[in-house]
């Protein structure tokens, strides 16, 4: 029986300006800037205005398209030695965002779990989210936070500070290809 938040009805989004974003914060912290310097902050300002409701609706897809790809991959990586991905990554991703309080407010952390947790048994993370209402404000951070965690923890595992990324464009590349 198919699940009404079964991934084939979800909108994919626009996972390239989604995967742009969690680059560019992999990339500051890889070069030791933690926080957004007031430059990239007014680019990062720019772009978003610039996407009008459509264009942020799209990133959000995007962003819930990258972490089911990214449960995906960590999942499939777990079940090859026998572990099960809920129990080896969602104790640390809800550890991390605990000590994240500036950008993710604990009221925030239970739905990030819910959406990890149903990416990584295989249902799309934005119609998991959508049956409880509508996106908030205050959950845009958490959300890439919880794309930026799950990337980061993915180099981490494979030892390759563009693995996630690198995966991400390749499997962008092979469907315009097949398209």
């Amino acid at each position: 029986m198919s699940s009404p938040c079964d991934p084939q009805h979800a909108p994919v989004g626009d996972v390239g300006a989604a995967l742009l974003v969690i680059d560019s914060q992999l990339r500051s912290v890889h070069s030791g800037r933690t926080g957004r310097d007031p430059e990239q902050q007014k680019l990062i300002d720019q772009f978003a205005a610039s996407l009008g409701p459509k264009g942020a609706h799209d990133l959000l897809d995007g962003a819930c398209t990258l972490i089911y790809m990214f449960m995906t991959w960590l999942r499939k990586a777990h079940e090859e030695h026998d572990k099960d991905v809920i129990e080896y990554v969602v104790p640390n991703l809800v550890a991390s965002m605990r000590m994240m309080p500036k950008s993710v407010r604990p009221e925030a952390i239970p739905t990030m779990a819910g959406l990890v947790i149903a990416a990584g048994t295989g249902l799309s993370p934005n119609l998991w989210r959508k049956q409880y209402g509508d996106w908030t404000e205050k959950e845009m951070t958490p959300l890439e936070a919880t794309a930026f965690l799950l990337a980061e923890h993915i180099n981490r595992i494979t030892d390759d500070p563009d693995f996630a990324t690198r995966m991400i464009s390749e499997a962008l590349s092979r469907s315009v290809d097949e398209g």
